[in-house]
Order: C-alpha cells, then sequence, then structure tokens
C-alpha cells in the first residue's frame, strides 16, 4: 500500500474510533440516565466489576482522578449502597472498596443494554465481519496495552 494511502486509513482510522467512541459513551449516558448513579460513578463500579476490590488510590489511578475526588465518589457510592469499604484482611491500615449486588445487577443491567444496542449497529453486518471486526479489534486493543 502506498504511504499516501496508508497515512489516509491511519487518518480515517483515528477519526471513526474517535466519533464511535463519541456515540457509544452519549448512548451510555442515555441509558444511564434511568439510574440514580453518574457517569464516574459507572466508570468506577466498572473498575471494581473488572478487577475486584481496590484500594482508593487504585481506584484514582484507573480513573485518572484526584484521590479526593475518588474518596468523594466513593462516599456518594456508598450512600446508595452500591460500594462498601472494607478493612483489608492481611492488612488493617488498608481500606479497601468493594462492589455490593446492588452495584453489581447495575453494570449487568447498562452492559447488557450497550451490548443490544451495538448488536443492533451490526445487524446488517455479516456473520463473517463481525468476527473480523472483534478480531481486529482486539488486537488492536493487545497492541495498545
Amino acid at each position: 500500500m502506498p504511504q499516501d494511502d496508508l497515512t489516509a486509513s491511519i487518518d480515517a482510522i483515528e477519526k471513526d474510533l474517535r466519533h464511535i467512541a463519541g456515540i457509544i459513551k452519549q448512548k451510555g449516558r442515555e441509558i444511564l440516565s434511568n439510574y440514580t448513579i453518574t457517569p464516574p460513578q459507572f466508570i468506577a463500579l466498572q473498575w471494581l466489576d473488572e478487577l475486584g476490590d481496590m484500594t482508593i488510590g487504585e481506584l484514582s489511578n484507573k480513573m485518572y482522578l484526584a484521590f479526593s475526588t475518588t474518596t468523594d465518589l466513593i462516599d456518594r457510592m456508598e450512600q446508595k449502597d452500591l460500594v462498601i469499604r472494607e478493612r483489608d484482611t492481611k492488612d488493617r491500615r488498608v481500606v479497601r472498596v468493594q462492589l455490593l449486588e446492588k452495584g453489581e445487577k447495575i453494570i449487568k443491567e447498562v452492559v447488557e443494554q450497550r451490548q443490544r444496542y451495538l448488536k443492533d449497529v451490526v445487524d446488517d453486518f455479516g456473520h463473517e465481519d463481525i468476527l473480523a471486526l472483534s478480531k481486529y479489534l482486539s488486537k488492536m486493543h493487545q497492541e495498545m496495552k
């Protein structure tokens, strides 16, 4: 592939991914409007669901938020019975944030709705195209890690 075509393709990929991410983010916010949590609270719940119990510092780093901001976020989530703070069993000085059943339920419901949305988007794609898209997005994600 000539360099100009490659550059144009990379430019198009970047633009498409940026627009797709924005649309998915907006759709996610629409779905979240049916729940009593904010987008940052949902992101925190997703990290806890994916990685398990975390300290507030670990969660702050994952979310790129200040420790104090994350502490306030966890306070509000604890009031809504989405998470609980618990002392680490190995080191009592360490406090870990644990996802509660209500938080797990919200994650499950919202993710299912987002997956249904994506399924509708790719409904006209052929089976092979969906498999190829999945493969290449996964490969790209692995390269970015």
